[in-house]
């Protein structure tokens, strides 16, 4: 982890650190309500996170599980709690604009339950910047532009409801090919190539390149792989269904179509009765519905989002920075639509349906970088 700017706030004698970074720590510890306030200008999209300690020369923990028991008789109750905290920047440069920071770790792959999405695993994902929000079609359009004058071929020329809508209608070439035309539209280095050799870029027809026809160390756009995909929705969240750290699903929180499964608690049934006018499909505009604690919105419903790997059934044991099968027939994609019912919505849930040659227009995506 790179830590960025920090600051220790120490509850037992009021202690402060002194200035970091050279402005000073204004930290508010503990008003009467319990909160801890942390008040200095933070970069818009990072990733931050609040760290306790016993010393305030650490050892630093994330996990506030085990900070102390209540304990006491009927008149005399008392809790541990520990006495230094800080708040760390887990990402050292400016994020790039529209992306947000997915941090690096491990965390449980799959769900039991969950079609094709066992065994469960142990899977670590290097960190990476990803798009806040699914591409819209203003921005597809932007991008489609550009590429089809500096020798870029597309399948399809993209669909969406409006400007602010997800685009959809493109296949999986289609958004591989757009993601090295944006690389290249602002001077980075394109991540998918025709051959291993990696000495053209892939910008026409429909190749099934490789995992090894990548450059995956490129600070170029690609789409997310599956691993990082599952990663970046799930956020710290364990055992829990949604992106949103939840075992409930309404129409307050995403773009779907609900039903009446136990989990489903939505008052309004069927598609969500705020788009659901005007021709199929009832996409949302980008961003309509609160994000996930890394402030991704969209990973569940609106549309369903093609991430890069073939489909294969998951194999057992913890895999490192995964980047799918060597081939296959069908490319994955997550999230489900406006189109799709709950129980369909499961961070953990994975669509095989597709070949990469098929558009449809529940179907689009989004993009990652590297550091």
């Amino acid at each position: 982890m790179r830590m960025g700017r920090w600051l220790i706030a120490g509850m037992a004698a009021g202690w402060w650190a002194g200035p970091v970074g050279g402005q000073e720590a204004v930290v508010a510890s503990f008003g009467g309500n319990g909160a801890l306030t942390w008040t200095n200008v933070a970069d818009t999209n990072a990733l931050y996170y609040v760290e306790w300690a016993g010393s305030a020369t650490g050892a630093w923990h994330r996990s506030f599980d085990g900070l102390g028991t209540i304990y006491g008789g009927a008149n005399n109750f008392s809790a541990t709690v520990p006495m230094f905290y800080r708040v760390v920047k887990t990402t050292g440069a400016e994020p790039p604009r529209g992306m947000v920071w997915i941090d690096a770790g491990s965390f449980a792959q799959g769900q039991d339950g969950v079609y094709a999405a066992t065994p469960v695993h142990s899977t670590y994902v290097s960190g990476f910047w990803m798009d806040e929000m699914e591409t819209s079609k203003a921005a597809w359009d932007a991008v489609y532009a550009w590429a089809t004058n500096h020798g870029y071929a597309f399948g399809n020329s993209g669909a969406g409801k409006a400007k602010n809508h997800p685009v959809q209608t493109v296949d999986w070439y289609d958004c591989a090919k757009w993601c090295n035309a944006r690389s290249q539209m602002e001077n980075l280095t394109p991540c998918y190539y025709t051959t291993s050799g990696k000495t053209l870029v892939y910008s026409t027809g429909s190749l099934n390149i490789s995992n090894e026809c990548v450059l995956w160390s490129a600070n170029g756009y690609r789409l997310p792989t599956e691993a990082e995909w599952e990663k970046a929705a799930r956020f710290v969240w364990v055992n829990q269904r949604f992106p949103w750290g939840g075992l409930l699903i309404q129409h307050a929180r995403a773009n779907y179509t609900a039903d009446s499964t136990y989990y489903d608690t939505s008052p309004t049934k069927g598609p969500h009765p705020d788009y659901d006018e005007g021709a199929v499909p009832y996409t949302s505009p980008v961003g309509s519905f609160p994000a996930n604690g890394y402030g991704l919105h969209d990973m569940a419903g609106n549309v369903a989002e093609w991430v890069w790997d073939w489909y294969a059934d998951y194999v057992a044991g913890a895999q490192t920075d995964s980047q799918g099968p060597l081939s296959g027939t069908a490319r994955i994609y997550r999230g489900g639509s406006c189109n799709t019912g709950g129980g369909n919505l499961f961070c953990a849930d994975r669509y095989n349906m597709y070949s990469p040659a098929t558009e449809d227009y529940l179907v689009g995506f989004r993009c990652v970088r590297r550091p």
